[in-house]
């Protein structure tokens, strides 16, 4: 580190002998000075303000009456009297000054104060810490600013570039806490002062004929100023705030624009505006992952990448015919396509969730359920606007896909909310399909209407009765508490919702709000520009086929562990049972919970409680018919609850994509397919839409017409016109 002297010329209260150094950190903080062994401590803070706040034990007496002496005794027989005359005053790590051995530095002579030049206090010996601070403010009026070997520039050092030299002296300014105001900028020269009036440090720097580079010509180091008295700083741009947190965002890309400012405020010492964190952040952010215009620009070739690195798989973009503007996105990966139609259950979730991007959107899903009840996406898709005519788009693609891949397409349960683009899209793509409410949407706008804990639980207790008596006695229960509730539930279909009503099989789902289910991660990813969010969507379901299909290896069971809970859980309760048999399939069991005779068939599955047919595992009446005639009960299982299907679910991989730098032309990809060179589909962003519902207006009451406007005042500066937060004045 350079050696600079610290000279207090101008206030003839204190002067330092310039033959001694002092070595001080980039913040040229002086925080504390303690001398070990000794009781009386003689404290220096240094704030922003340059103030010098000089603090004395309570067993402390100030020396020769009124005069505050440094670096003598002045004769006193006080041993506890602070003796400097042999140690010199260095910075340590935790930014705190102390008294240090002259010898371990190697300085001759110890730091002294010249008789002539001392500080002389208040007679009043009773001064407060305040007082003093106020009275020696002037300390660093006249200072030479010490830089940091990382932000030193000296005369003859080169840069490659104008630009480069500005940045230097930028950083250099940052870093030593003052402003530079540019003289002359151009190709072959850069001259800057600095922006204190009357300051005369002043930099030059020009391009020498035949050289290529920019040299530091002349400068002067000397600052007569006190350095930057306000928040914020001229030289703080958005560019130097991107700079400084480019390795950060990297590393976490959730770094938010707060942690930003929190963080340049700790280690420059600079307050910025919320603006110029967040504008700091999207361009790094637009450099790493490229911009939301761009990643509409690249959908056409990303969709190439999928077709290519995961064969099989479905991926196409539409935009519109006039403006080439996005329209319409459909992705389904060859992995999801195969291990939904060969092992999972023939049950379909329809949601969809909200944009928060640049230019908004809304992303619709289609999921299945494994056996084991987890979430298996089959395919999501993105449109520019939520309406009738992109679902019912939506549901075509998926039910081509669906026949496409296989010859016996099965008779499919959908879950959604069933609003009437969903409705018509899966009355004319799946016309044989059960189409029933998902409970989740049911049960809030149930909450909305009546806000009562009692009610909305009857409810779900009525969804989830087997039995169309168990399900009529709790409409009753509800219409004890509300008949108004009772009228509200009345007016929709239960075989829309309620499992004794329902024809199609749900296997227990009533539920299909996939947006709150994969909420954790998928509304990380909604911000994102489009294929940075196409990329998070497919590295979390990549994520998800490995892992699963590693866990299932280590299952030893016949079924998945959820369904061999529920078996077990049968057979437990269906142990005791007494069970009479009337033939080789049929069985009547008595129930333990109301002592009433159960008919099970064991030929095609069934009980009179229901719970086979809804949920696809023995129930516990069924369970004491299987053991009755000695049968394996796992073999009465619908094979998608199985760990052999189970693991064909993930049997199938979804392959990475390479980085957008290594993908090839449109024009390339038809020349190795032997093609013709076909014009390169153009998509453009699409026009950005407000969100739904009508804009809130601040309306002015007639009374408050001509009022005089509340004067604010500033809690900081105590004057009047702004806020604390937009105080500009010096601290």
């Amino acid at each position: 580190m350079a050696n600079h002297d610290l000279v207090l010329g101008q206030s003839p209260d204190l002067a330092l002998g310039q033959t001694h150094e002092l070595v001080m950190r980039q913040n040229h903080g002086l925080d504390n000075v303690h001398h070990q062994g000794i009781d009386n401590k003689f404290d220096m803070e240094n704030s922003h303000e340059n103030d010098l706040v000089l603090g004395h034990h309570s067993h402390h007496h100030l020396l020769h009456e009124s005069e505050l002496a440094l670096g003598q005794n002045h004769g006193s027989d006080d041993p506890n009297d602070l003796d400097v005359r042999n140690h010199e005053l260095v910075m340590d790590e935790n930014q705190r000054l102390s008294l240090t051995d002259p010898h371990e530095l190697g300085i001759a002579e110890p730091l002294a104060v010249d008789h002539s030049q001392e500080m002389m206090l208040q007679s009043n010996q009773e001064m407060s810490i305040v007082e003093q601070a106020q009275f020696v403010s002037p300390l660093f009026h006249s200072q030479s600013i010490i830089i940091h070997p990382s932000h030193q520039v000296s005369v003859g050092q080169e840069f490659s570039d104008v630009k480069s030299c500005r940045r230097a002296l930028r950083n250099a300014a940052i870093a030593c806490h003052f402003e530079i105001q540019t003289v002359k900028s151009d190709k072959t020269r850069f001259t800057a002062k600095c922006a204190s009036d009357g300051c005369p440090w002043r930099v030059h720097a020009a391009k020498l004929p035949g050289v290529p580079t920019f040299t530091i010509r002349t400068i002067n180091e000397t600052h007569t100023c006190n350095g930057v008295n306000h928040l914020g700083h001229q030289q703080a741009s958005v560019e130097w705030v991107a700079s400084s947190v480019e390795e950060r965002l990297r590393e976490n890309p959730l770094y938010k624009p707060k942690d930003i400012l929190e963080e340049i405020h700790k280690i420059h010492g600079i307050t910025l505006s919320y603006k110029q964190a967040w504008r700091g952040k999207e361009r790094i952010m637009a450099a790493v992952r490229g911009s939301f215009e761009e990643g509409y620009r690249l959908l056409p070739k990303y969709c190439e990448q999928i077709r290519q690195t995961n064969p099989g798989s479905i991926a196409l973009v539409v935009g519109n015919q006039d403006d080439g503007c996005f329209k319409r996105l459909f992705i389904s990966f060859h992995a999801s396509i195969y291990g939904f139609i060969n092992a999972c259950r023939p049950l379909i979730g329809l949601d969809r969730t909200l944009l928060k991007s640049k230019y908004l959107g809304t992303l619709f899903f289609a999921t299945g359920f494994d056996g084991d009840g987890a979430l298996f996406p089959i395919a999501f898709g993105v449109v520019a606007e939520e309406n009738d005519e992109n679902w019912i788009w939506f549901l075509s693609e998926l039910h081509t896909l669906l026949v496409r891949n296989t010859e016996n397409m099965p008779r499919l349960t959908i879950l959604s909310d069933r609003q009437k683009g969903i409705v018509d899209g899966v009355d004319f793509n799946f016309p044989t399909a059960f189409h029933g409410f998902c409970m989740h949407h049911l049960s809030e706008s149930f909450k909305k209407q009546f806000n009562n804990p009692t009610l909305l639980n009857l409810l779900w207790d009525a969804a989830y009765a087997l039995t169309v008596i168990g399900f009529e006695a709790k409409i009753l229960e509800i219409e004890e508490i509300s008949q108004e509730a009772a009228f509200w539930i009345r007016r929709i279909p239960p075989r829309l919702w309620a499992t004794a009503y329902f024809e199609g099989s749900r296997f227990g789902h009533l539920t299909a709000n996939i947006a709150e289910s994969l909420n954790n991660w998928i509304l990380e990813a909604s911000g994102l520009p489009i294929i940075q969010m196409l990329e998070c969507i497919r590295r979390q379901l990549m994520t998800w086929f490995n892992e699963r299909r590693e866990a299932s290896m280590q299952w030893i069971d016949v079924l998945v562990p959820s369904a061999e809970q529920r078996v077990s859980d049968a057979l437990q309760q269906g142990q005791n049972l007494p069970v009479v048999r009337a033939n080789e399939a049929e069985f009547e069991v008595i129930s333990a919970m109301d002592q009433q005779p159960m008919i099970v068939d064991i030929r095609n599955r069934c009980c009179l409680c229901r719970g086979w047919q809804r949920y696809g595992l023995p129930c516990a009446h069924a369970s004491a018919a299987l053991l009755a005639c000695r049968q394996n009960v796992h073999r009465f299982t619908e094979s998608c609850f199985t760990v052999a299907t189970y693991r064909k679910t993930y049997s199938q991989t979804i392959h990475p994509i390479p980085d957008k730098s290594l993908w090839k032309d449109h024009s390339d990809l038809n020349l190795l397919n032997g093609g013709d060179n076909q014009p390169e589909i153009l998509i453009n962003p699409p026009k950005s839409l407000k969100p739904p519902g009508r804009p809130r207006k601040k309306r002015v009451r007639s009374e408050d017409r001509g009022r005089v406007k509340r004067v604010v005042h500033c809690s900081r500066c105590n004057q009047t016109g702004h806020f604390r937060t937009t105080c500009a004045a010096p601290i």
